[in-house]
């Protein structure tokens, strides 16, 4: 590793001597060269993709010099650099219990200190946001503030599968087609609120579910996550501060769970169906996970993180 900082910074350097430019920087030979052996596999993978991430990062510096930002790295790279996890948490964990009336207690000592994911059906049954939360209810709260007002907290957007850039454009689609009729394309994204004036108001249709009595929800990173049947989220894990809970308000929606790489032996994936009403607990920087919205109505949920 002193090897490889020793590289680096003299490559820097010499970057910073001789004045290479951006542009001139990404027409360097040695791009080209290490691109080739990872297509004809001449060395090790592991290698060539540390060696190629390296020069991206080097490539991105330089483009940002005069950026807010110092570096940003590429796409998924912080999946690259996860540690391994001990497989204590998955070990001889083969479904996802259903259950009702837990205690905070309960809730702590069996799921949540041991990253067991669980689904509580009477989560959020008595919740008014199970019968005001719809996507004109949303489309309404658009029109009227901006959402996502902050731009000093990393709001985020996840289009998914679809083509929308942003949620003005999810908000302006057809009526048609946020209602799913028949012959319309599927849809499916989730953004986090950035506005806490929002947040506040939205608190009004919902409550800090009762099984977390005595832990802190973080309600300035709640989530919505909205779609039609047929969509959902890709196989994924998360890169949070925290574990997580996700309220399904309508619809059903299937989650697929699967154990980290490094625990593929000795853990299984394994599936649940959350209903409206219901409540999912997981760790999700510790469980890959994927979505699909079954048959029926949209699906809506609301989520925070917690601890």
């Amino acid at each position: 590793m002193n090897v490889a900082t020793e590289r680096v910074v003299a490559i820097m350097s010499n970057i910073e001597k001789f004045d290479i430019s951006y542009s001139e920087f990404h027409r360097l030979d040695i791009l080209n060269k290490i691109k080739g052996t990872e297509r004809s596999n001449k060395f090790n993978c592991g290698s060539v993709s540390l060696t190629i991430l390296i020069f991206s990062l080097l490539a991105n510096w330089m483009h940002n010099l005069d950026s807010e930002c110092f570096m940003s790295l590429p796409n998924d790279a912080s999946r690259l650099f996860r540690g391994p996890e001990n497989c204590y948490f998955c070990e001889g964990f083969s479904e996802v219990d259903k259950i009702v009336n837990v205690s905070p207690t309960a809730m702590l000592q069996k799921y949540i200190k041991h990253s067991h994911p669980v689904v509580i059906t009477d989560g959020a049954s008595n919740w008014a946001a199970k019968s005001q939360f719809n996507f004109n209810f949303f489309k309404k709260l658009l029109d009227s503030v901006d959402i996502n007002e902050s731009k000093d907290r990393n709001c985020q957007f996840f289009p998914y599968e679809t083509e929308f850039k942003s949620l003005n454009e999810v908000f302006n689609m057809t009526t048609e087609r946020a209602l799913m009729k028949e012959g319309e394309i599927p849809w499916y994204i989730g953004w986090n609120n950035c506005n806490d004036e929002v947040g506040r108001y939205l608190k009004q249709f919902y409550e800090k579910p009762y099984f977390f009595k005595n832990l802190t929800e973080h309600m300035s990173l709640s989530w919505v996550f909205m779609g039609s049947p047929g969509y959902g989220a890709q196989m994924h894990i998360d890169n949070v501060h925290y574990p997580s809970w996700q309220a399904q308000l309508s619809g059903k929606k299937l989650w697929k769970l699967a154990p980290p790489p490094e625990c593929h032996y000795s853990c299984e994936p394994f599936e649940v169906v959350v209903e409206p009403g219901e409540i999912i607990v997981l760790d999700t920087n510790k469980w890959y996970h994927q979505t699909f919205v079954q048959p029926g109505e949209i699906s809506i949920t609301i989520g925070s993180e917690f601890d």
